[in-house]
């Protein structure tokens, strides 16, 4: 999160910084397509392997 989000953005104050990381935390577990997960997000994964189990 440091090396993606904190260290390459310039924040304006702190409610700013606040929906940024909001955006970039639904951004990490609804969109980024992962190899190791399969190639699904890391929510698509786990709903996934919810119901095939």
């Amino acid at each position: 999160m440091k090396s993606e989000f904190l260290y390459v953005n310039e924040f304006e104050n702190i409610a700013h910084f606040k929906q940024e990381l909001s955006k970039y935390i639904n951004y990490y577990n609804h969109k980024r397509i992962k190899a190791k997960l399969k190639g699904m997000s890391p929510v698509q994964y786990r709903t996934h392997a919810q119901q095939v189990a």
